[in-house]
Order: structure tokens, then C-alpha cells, then sequence
């Protein structure tokens, strides 16, 4: 199935971004703004969760529920909610928000695996627009 022109083009352009975007902050949010574009569009995390379009080995949701996160982390850093929001997603929040204050430790999981995430990002474009020999 081939995704509208339009949809593929803005999906297009906020992978570039990721791509084009050095480490530091606003590399995760090119990150966050890459999987919200996936998340408004249900073409497109339908087509990305399928598991029948998805092989095993290739370990798609795992990959994207790691972005997720980066997802996740920025949306719960700008809500001033009091609501409890379990280890794993404040864990995700400190480490977020040190590098949002320009503390790069190697310590700091996230920042450690920027390289990582840049290539799962790859990965998950490269699932929703297959190039075409």
C-alpha cells in the first residue's frame, strides 16, 4: 500500500531532520516530532505494528517502543501533572531533562545511545517507506 504523497513527504522530512540534526537536545526532540508524526497518522502506525507486515527478525515494535520513550519523556516533561508515572517513565524524564540542561554524561543511558536511536529511527523509516528498486 502506498502512502499518500503528502503523508510520505512530511514523514520524509521529519526523518531528514533526525538525520541532519547533531547530538544534543534537539536531536531527541527531531526524535519526539518523527514519532508523533507516526502517531497522528494511522496509516502509518498501523503499517508500522502490523505483525503481519513485520518479520520477527527484523524486531520492529521493540525498535519503535525505545522511541517511544523519547516520545513519552517529552510529552511527560512538559505536563505539570501530579499523577505517579511508574520508574521506567521517570527514569526516562531525568535522563531527558539532563540533557536538556547540556549534561552529556556517559552515564546517561539516552545519551550514551544517541547513535543507537538515529539508526532505529532508520530502521522504522525504512519499514514505512520501503525503497523501491
Amino acid at each position: 500500500m502506498k502512502l499518500r504523497e503528502k503523508v510520505k513527504n512530511d514523514l520524509d522530512r521529519k526523518f531528514q531532520k533526525v538525520l541532519a540534526t547533531p547530538a544534543g537536545f534537539d536531536f531527541f526532540i527531531a526524535i519526539h516530532d518523527f514519532i508523533e508524526y507516526i502517531e497522528t497518522n494511522t496509516s502509518l502506525s498501523k503499517n508500522l505494528l502490523n505483525p503481519a507486515k513485520a518479520s520477527p527478525e527484523l524486531r520492529i515494535p521493540i525498535k519503535y517502543g525505545h522511541l517511544k520513550q523519547i516520545y513519552q519523556g517529552l510529552e511527560d516533561a512538559d505536563t505539570d501533572s501530579k499523577v505517579d508515572l511508574g520508574h521506567t517513565r521517570c527514569m526516562v524524564l531525568v535522563e531527558l531533562n539532563q540533557i536538556r540542561n547540556n549534561n552529556f554524561s556517559e552515564s546517561n543511558s539516552f545519551w550514551k545511545k544517541r547513535e543507537v536511536f538515529r539508526k532505529l529511527t532508520s530502521e522504522i523509516y525504512e519499514q514505512l517507506n520501503p525503497k523501491t528498486v
